[in-house]
């Protein structure tokens, strides 16, 4: 059962890391690149701040985006501004997210996100979750995978194990950090790929923040994931 309170808390304080951090930037830094090709920090950060709006108009039953360029111009608008607009937009959406999920309704409905993805309600804040998380270490400042909650990190490798699973692209694999195992990958009777590491390492592989390398695989190569 998936506790939509709870991961709204835990948005919230991934959010007052977030901005403890940023808060140390300035108005040089925001404009270098993040990460992230192709996007400065300030790209990262305009993506959060959009990203929390649109989770809104999920919440409310809206599309959570006009389109796709939309989506893209608005990021694009709104990457050049200076530390200290950022900074007030990714707070303010912040709230509003907050706001949006504090009203009470029904958790278990079906919402539609991008590219008619649907999901249950109750997953929305920890899809929020993901985005603040994994884009705060996209930011590259002092905020790694391996600072990431630990509850937080088994949850989205569970999560990204489950969207490959069944992909036709992807063999039949078994994940561990030696303690927890996951599987994804082609159905089969057995899996023919094992990939040991540490929970930051298997993370970063299936996010695609990391390219493996810490990770012992047997049986094949390391599986090519398909993009996010």
């Amino acid at each position: 059962m998936i506790d939509h309170a709870h991961d709204l808390a835990s948005v919230r304080d991934a959010t007052d890391r977030l901005l403890t951090g940023v808060a140390k930037m300035d108005n040089a830094s925001v404009a270098e690149p993040s990460r992230l090709p192709g996007w400065s920090r300030g790209h990262v950060l305009a993506h959060l701040a959009r990203n929390a709006d649109a989770l809104v108009n999920v919440l409310e039953g809206r599309p959570m985006y006009l389109s796709g360029e939309a989506r893209d111009a608005d990021i694009e608008r709104d990457a050049p501004r200076a530390l200290d607009a950022q900074l007030a937009d990714v707070r303010d959406s912040a709230a509003r997210f907050q706001e949006a999920g504090a009203v009470p309704a029904d958790w278990s409905r079906t919402v539609e996100l991008r590219n008619g993805v649907t999901d249950s309600a109750s997953r929305v804040p920890f899809r929020r979750w993901v985005e603040v998380e994994l884009h705060h270490v996209d930011l590259g400042i002092g905020y790694e995978l391996e600072d990431l909650p630990e509850e937080f990190t088994e949850r989205e490798i569970e999560f990204l194990a489950d969207r490959f699973a069944r992909h036709p692209d992807v063999p039949p694999t078994r994940l561990t950090d030696g303690t927890r195992a996951w599987r994804t990958g082609r159905e089969a009777q057995a899996p023919e790929v094992a990939v040991t590491g540490s929970p930051a390492g298997l993370l970063g592989w299936l996010a695609g923040r990391r390219d493996g390398t810490g990770l012992t695989v047997t049986g094949g190569p390391l599986p090519a994931l398909p993009p996010l």
